[in-house]
């Protein structure tokens, strides 16, 4: 991440800041990066150690299949050999699945920098405020602005403004009709105990630990042994995973980035937790599990 400098957070959306924009920028705050360093150096005991816990989470893997594969192996061997083949194929070859990702990567930040590059010409011909006004049009105003010198001033300012508005947006509904009923709205919630939050399981393991409540992973930290609670993650969230106890999400799926890094690690993932964000606070004690997709409130 530090030598690329091309891994951030929601980095597959075009419009989206990055790194190496911050860079090239005059005055550019190095905060985030010294806070990734930062959780790192908050590390002091071995268990806790990122290359340990993933080097322990590897070996307990190898573990389940060994056990798994004498157990079948003793009733259908030919099937018990292919489960553990299969099993074993899959473990190597999941992280493949970012390849396509990163891929795409360089070909958004080239898009991004030459959309930059125009936005600071119509700039330097008084056709727009900022630089990255043209991430608020569409690519034939864009062609519109530079070669006919049309303006898009309101355009960009209703659609900048409706963009801070979504972002302040408390929840997104996880999933919405044509007419834009949010049907989680109808469903009753499932009863529940006292005092605990319901999930999905998103990485086996339970975890006793204070709450992290982070929204946005930019300059963020997490004293080891704490609890991250998120709305969702994606890669540009993986350093905070190195000192964290387990994770808690609003949303996602077993195969999401978030709960995939957590297996990794060996930390507990519950995942699909709604309003996880605002029913936890900073510094809570809970108690997730995440082969029950639980998250108990211990204490304020």
């Amino acid at each position: 991440m530090v030598a690329r400098g091309s891994q951030v957070c929601q980095d597959v959306d075009i419009a989206v800041r990055m790194t190496t924009d911050a860079l090239r920028t005059t005055g550019y705050v190095l905060s985030p990066l010294f806070a990734t360093i930062a959780n790192y150096l908050r590390v002091d005991h071995p268990e806790q150690e990122p290359g340990g816990r993933f080097a322990a989470a590897a070996a307990k893997a190898e573990e389940m299949i060994e056990a798994l594969s004498r157990r079948v192996r003793a009733e259908r061997p030919v099937r018990g050999w292919l489960a553990v083949f299969l099993m074993r194929r899959s473990r190597q070859l999941t992280g493949l699945r970012e390849i396509a990702k990163f891929a795409w990567l360089p070909v958004i930040q080239a898009a991004r920098r030459q959309l930059l590059l125009i936005g600071e010409g119509l700039v330097a011909r008084g056709l727009a405020e900022r630089p990255d006004d043209t991430m608020f049009l569409n690519f034939d105003q864009v062609h519109a602005a530079v070669h006919d010198g049309a303006g898009f001033r309101e355009v960009v300012a209703a659609r900048r403004a409706e963009h801070e508005r979504e972002l302040r947006r408390p929840a997104v509904p996880g999933a919405l009709l044509s007419g834009g009923t949010d049907l989680e709205a109808l469903i009753p919630p499932a009863p529940a105990e006292d005092g605990v939050l319901t999930g999905m399981s998103g990485a086996a393991g339970r975890a006793t630990g204070r709450a992290r409540v982070i929204r946005d992973p930019a300059g963020a930290h997490i004293e080891p042994g704490e609890i991250l609670v998120a709305p969702t993650t994606d890669p540009g969230w993986t350093p905070l995973f190195m000192t964290a106890a387990g994770l808690v999400t609003e949303t996602g799926s077993p195969l999401a980035h978030g709960p995939t890094v957590a297996r990794e690690y060996g930390i507990p993932a519950v995942i699909c937790v709604r309003n996880a964000t605002r029913e936890i606070a900073t510094g809570q004690l809970i108690t997730i599990d995440g082969g029950a997709g639980t998250v108990r409130l211990v204490s304020g």
